[in-house]
């Protein structure tokens, strides 16, 4: 498999591991804050909601370091993975902030085309 697919892929999953412990463990507190530009008070309100939004970024990182360590084999896991990532920066995009498209599904899009183009 292309070193480049590999890395952007790498990344993708590092970014969503990232999401993870902002939306799991910092979302009450400064960095979330900040990250999210909320108040204290809305942050709590919605922090039940968060760590499980946190939870699925989680998986989403799970899915695509399994299909990175399947080596070439794991490139159905690796497109399956990306392609919902892009699904979910997208939607994101639309209903949440525009910027999610740029931080999300940007990275998503490059790593499978990156991945199809090395097949």
């Amino acid at each position: 498999m292309n070193t480049a697919a590999s890395f952007i892929i790498a990344l993708v999953a590092l970014l969503h591991i990232y999401f993870l412990v902002l939306e799991m463990f910092l979302w009450d507190k400064p960095a979330g804050l900040k990250v999210f530009g909320q108040t204290k008070e809305e942050a709590s309100a919605s922090k039940t909601l968060a760590a499980n939004q946190g939870l699925y970024n989680g998986f989403l990182a799970a899915g695509l370091i399994w299909g990175l360590s399947l080596g070439a084999e794991g490139g159905s896991i690796k497109i399956f993975f990306l392609a919902c990532v892009l699904i979910a920066g997208i939607y994101g995009a639309a209903t949440a902030n525009r910027k999610i498209l740029f931080v999300q599904a940007l990275p998503a899009a490059i790593g499978l085309v990156l991945l199809w183009a090395s097949t």
